[in-house]
């Protein structure tokens, strides 16, 4: 994670914009090729990017989903020991502390602005960890994630500026639906609304998550949020579990829940949105699904059907668009 500096601390002025509803538009220019104001370098002494380069934050969206699907289902495995709540407050309070630890992000120096987004980043990390936790106490984790999912495909549609990614949100919704079974009319009612609520709260990460990025240097913006999230989240978990949160195998769980689903995700994925299109980023997601699905089975014993395997078909076809999509629009702008 201090690396970060490397890719996208030392040229802050120079990444492009992320594209959702307020900000620049997607199609600016890529963002290995963009120059600080005055800056205008000699034919040929700077290389634009590649297929490699457009294809990085990609790989950072896939593997923060693997990291935090795989830690989901510890999560389950931890929730008969600590509540929902109490795994939330674990997760992200032991996440806060080792961002803060590793990040020693500095607090002088920012406006009102910049402390307003982290506020709302925090608010809609904290919510969603616990919409969807509440969630997955209720509802089989397989559609408790497919409706969670939903947020950010919404988010893909509204953001998006290219017609093609309607079609991929389309195709990827369909993969959803059909991997939900078709019972979502008989999953618990309060469940379903805890995990629609996390797919909103989603879409709200998404966005801010892109702000904090642009406005904070390295992972000081993600570190200062996830403490805010910790601190939203901590009554909570302590009124539910109290003096469980500190047995010592509860606490290493917990840990290992914190490093998975929150510190390394939240990492990669700051770090992606930094070159990546919103849109383009949330049709990514729709990869969680199936990601958490191989989660399920590998870790909590849950085959798949045959309709799941095709569910998955869909929506990696979706996201193997969405990465087409983005490749063909980096060449593009190379070419111009």
């Amino acid at each position: 994670m201090n690396d970060r500096s490397a890719t996208a601390g030392a040229a802050t002025e120079g990444v492009a914009a992320v594209a959702v509803p307020g900000t620049a538009a997607a199609d600016g220019p890529a963002p290995g090729a963009a120059r600080a104001p005055g800056s205008v370098p000699a034919p040929g002494s700077v290389r634009p990017p590649g297929r490699a380069a457009a294809l990085g934050p990609i790989a950072l969206v896939v593997a923060g989903g693997l990291s935090v699907q795989f830690g989901a289902s510890v999560a389950v495995l931890l929730m008969p020991r600590a509540g929902a709540a109490g795994v939330v407050t674990l997760r992200l309070a032991v996440a806060a502390l080792v961002m803060l630890v590793v990040c020693r992000p500095r607090l002088r120096g920012y406006s009102r602005a910049d402390w307003g987004t982290v506020l709302a980043f925090g608010v809609a990390m904290g919510a969603m960890n616990t919409l969807f936790y509440q969630a997955a106490d209720r509802i089989p984790l397989g559609a408790a994630v497919t409706l969670e999912v939903l947020g950010p495909l919404a988010l893909s549609v509204i953001a998006s500026r290219r017609l093609i990614n309607v079609v991929w949100a389309g195709l990827a919704l369909g993969g959803v639906v059909l991997l939900s079974g078709g019972g979502f009319d008989r999953l618990d009612p309060l469940g379903a609304a805890y995990a629609l609520g996390a797919g909103v709260m989603w879409a709200a990460y998404i966005v801010f998550s892109a702000r904090t990025g642009r406005r904070f240097p390295q992972a000081d913006g993600l570190a200062l949020s996830m403490t805010v999230a910790a601190l939203l989240t901590l009554p909570l978990g302590v009124l539910e579990s109290g003096s469980k949160l500190l047995v010592p195998s509860t606490l290493g769980l917990g840990a290992g829940v914190a490093l998975l689903s929150s510190v390394l995700p939240y990492t990669l994925e700051l770090m992606a949105l930094r070159r990546l299109p919103a849109p383009t980023f949330a049709i990514l997601m729709s990869l969680e699904p199936a990601i958490a699905a191989t989660a399920g089975f590998l870790v909590l014993g849950q085959a798949l059907a045959p309709t799941d395997a095709l569910a998955i078909a869909l929506v990696i076809g979706a996201s193997m668009g969405a990465v087409r999509s983005q490749v063909r629009g980096s060449g593009r702008r190379e070419r111009a």
